[in-house]
């Protein structure tokens, strides 16, 4: 009598358990030698992870990475100028960039007036000054305005060693006022430029020069003060023009010159009939 008996998962030959043994001894070793990339706790995981979008994915990652950096460094930089900026005039500080005078920077400013207003605020706060080449520098009329003229190098007539004299106070003083008494290179405003970032000095010219972070200027002037044939000089009104590499477009504001020689801002027209200034 022959009996039958249903094939069973729980019985096998021994050749069959053998192979299914190997197999997944096999299948054991490949899973441990397979390497899985290693993601963030936060990254998401779908099929631009592990499929050929991959390295692309990667690459984005990295450039916005870059990005950031380079923004977050563009501010640390800015924060860190803008913290060691000289401070001037209040009725100025609005037409300048950053609000005072930047150091290591380059101004190219138009009127004597313009010098004084703008040696003013680094003087009275400490800041030693320097005047080259301008022997009709005022000294009753800077010190009215608050130079302090204890801390005041005046060199009226540097003659042909004017730069030579700018450049040696640059390493000692703030602020350098200088009139150039000759052309000036593109090479030697470099070299200039250079010593001012590294000493952290400022640099006024009155003149022309190659380089320079902003330019100030007088658009227009009148005085008040004067009627029909009497009177007296009271107020001048100056309109300040300021051109500068950090904006597109110039900047104007209206500023008086009281009579004691302080500079205010002009926030009304004043009452007075005016008197154009004559040039």
């Amino acid at each position: 009598m022959t009996l039958l008996v249903p094939d069973s998962p729980a019985v096998h030959p021994p050749q069959q358990v053998k192979a299914v043994r190997e197999k997944t001894a096999r299948d054991k070793a490949a899973r441990e030698k397979t390497v899985w990339p290693v993601l963030p706790p936060d990254a998401a995981v779908g099929p631009a992870v592990y499929g050929e979008d991959t390295a692309v994915e990667r690459a984005k990652a990295d450039l916005e990475r870059l990005l950031s950096l380079r923004s977050r460094m563009g501010e640390l930089e800015s924060t860190r100028v803008d913290d060691g900026v000289l401070r001037t005039d209040p009725a100025l500080a609005p037409l300048l960039p950053g609000g005072g005078l930047q150091p290591g920077g380059v101004y190219s400013v138009g009127t004597t007036s313009l010098v004084m207003a703008l040696l003013a605020g680094p003087s009275a706060e400490g800041a030693w000054c320097a005047v080259v080449g301008m022997p009709g520098f005022g000294a009753e009329a800077a010190a009215l305005l608050g130079i302090d003229l204890d801390r005041l190098v005046l060199v009226p007539h540097p003659g042909d060693h004017w730069f030579s004299v700018t450049a040696a106070l640059a390493d000692a003083v703030s602020v350098v006022v200088a009139v150039p008494g000759s052309r000036v290179g593109e090479a030697e405003a470099a070299r200039l430029a250079a010593r001012l970032r590294q000493r952290r000095a400022v640099l006024l010219v009155c003149g022309a020069w190659p380089r320079v972070d902003a330019r100030l200027g007088v658009a227009s002037s009148r005085w008040t003060g004067v009627g029909e044939g009497h009177g007296y000089l009271a107020t001048r009104e100056l309109t300040v023009a300021v051109e500068s590499r950090s904006w597109g477009r110039e900047r104007r504001g209206r500023l008086l010159v009281t009579p004691d020689g302080r500079l205010e801002a002009a926030s009304a027209p004043a009452g007075f009939p005016a008197l154009k200034a004559v040039v």
